[in-house]
């Protein structure tokens, strides 16, 4: 018996060192993944902002009254089509 528990000493602080090691990585994956995170979050933020701006541009076009949306889909379809360069 004696010796078992000589056998579980070193185990138990080769156990508690790999313990350790493993808590560190995962506070430092978790970090990274809050920073990507965080990233993502400010990339969305500018890419809502500038859809925000856009629709802003379109309801002032369509609430204009001096603003003749159909007579102008119907001058678009009046023009002859443009054929691309290859």
């Amino acid at each position: 018996m004696v010796e078992y528990l000589a056998l579980m000493i070193p185990f138990a602080g080769i156990g508690v060192g790999v313990f350790a090691i493993w808590t560190s990585h995962q506070q430092k994956m978790l970090k990274m993944q809050s920073e990507i995170s965080a990233e993502k979050a400010a990339q969305y933020a500018v890419n809502n902002e500038q859809l925000e701006q856009r629709v802003r541009v379109l309801e002032r076009i369509v609430t204009d009254k001096g603003f003749d949306l159909a007579g102008q889909i119907e001058d678009l379809r009046d023009t002859p089509e443009v054929k691309e360069l290859n």
